[in-house]
């Protein structure tokens, strides 16, 4: 009996040997330990043993499971270790090595342009001035001096907004998305007295058939300056000290007359198409300017309407393309690119 205790044990050991996880212990605790094991059938033949000799066959095989348990927790605390000291192998972190940066967020591009817009206006000696998305027609229109019968005044270009069933309709007076940051010029001079001098910035929103240089989701600034003695002048050198300051001192610029119902005289302002240079392309309509905004001498029907003095004073507004300054400063060809929200565009502003 001995010798067959031994061979067990031995046979045990060399099991032990060759397992590497928990699955491999339970299988062996299983073969040797379980109801189908040898040791079970060993405790089966005591009834068969002899009476005298029961209690030293059954203290003997007690001490057999008890050695076997012992030597399968042992093989798990040394499988345990082993996996341990891998574990710290593989994830023991080398102090010498450089750092992995890891990626971050950016400011989107026209956020980064609004903030230098402001920053260059700030120092000019602007005010910043906050604005809102949805208007009244009487601010988006009536009171920029736009006649009631003016194209930019069709539903087919301008959204407005439905008034509900349960309050009155006020067709004198309907509530639209801005289609213009000229609205804040209205507002400021209603509330302030000159002189005034100030910038606002924000969304405008107009029925555009989207393409490279246009999109029915834009954002315009609007500047208003209000004094005693302003003239074309003053606003012809605050522009240029602009493109100055934003694309540097050897950028091309350009006035052409043209008209806005809220200044006279008035003008549209050009840069020199960044992706031609002039030579006419797809972005620039073959022209070789991109235009960047309007601007003119602050209508005197507009002083009456917000209740400025028109003989004492005089002033100028302006409204730039947000976008389109955007697209000029960072050689963005497709206007589009700035509403897609590509990773890929994004990332080139970190």
């Amino acid at each position: 009996m001995n010798r067959e205790f031994d061979d067990l044990l031995h046979e045990l050991k060399q099991s032990l040997k060759i397992a590497e996880n928990d699955y491999d212990l339970n299988n062996i605790r299983s073969q040797f330990l379980g109801k189908k094991s040898r040791i079970s059938k060993m405790m089966k033949q005591i009834g068969s043993i002899e009476p005298a000799k029961r209690p030293l066959f059954g203290k003997k095989i007690n001490e057999i499971k008890q050695q076997i348990d012992s030597l399968i927790v042992s093989r798990a605390d040394e499988i345990e270790q082993h996996q341990y000291e891998e574990t710290l192998a593989k994830e023991q972190v080398d102090l010498t090595m450089p750092g992995v940066q890891p990626p971050v967020g950016s400011l989107h591009p026209l956020t980064l342009m609004r903030r230098e817009l402001e920053d260059i206006f700030i120092s000019l000696g602007f005010d910043v001035v906050e604005g809102y998305d949805i208007e009244d027609e009487y601010h988006n229109f009536d009171a920029l001096n736009t006649p009631e019968n003016h194209p930019a005044r069709n539903e087919m270009d301008t959204f407005y907004i439905k008034a509900s069933n349960t309050r009155p309709k006020q067709s004198n007076n309907r509530l639209l998305l801005r289609s213009q940051t000229s609205t804040m010029q209205v507002r400021t001079m209603e509330n302030n007295q000159p002189p005034i001098k100030m910038v606002s910035i924000g969304r405008c929103y107009r029925n555009d058939k989207p393409d490279k240089s246009h999109s029915p989701f834009f954002h315009q600034m609007e500047g208003l300056t209000v004094d005693e003695g302003i003239n074309f002048l003053d606003l012809r050198d605050i522009l240029i000290k602009f493109a100055r300051l934003m694309f540097g001192e050897s950028i091309q610029w350009r006035f052409r007359p043209h008209y806005f119902p809220f200044t006279e005289p008035s003008a549209e302002f050009d840069i020199r198409c960044f992706k031609c240079y002039g030579e006419g392309c797809s972005i620039c309509k073959q022209s070789g300017w991109i235009e960047i905004g309007g601007a003119g001498m602050v209508d005197t029907n507009v002083f009456d309407i917000v209740g400025i003095d028109s003989e004492k004073y005089t002033g100028y507004a302006f409204g730039l393309g947000i976008d389109r300054i955007t697209m000029l400063k960072y050689r963005i060809p497709d206007i589009r690119l700035l509403f897609e929200n590509d990773l890929r565009f994004l990332e080139q502003f970190r």
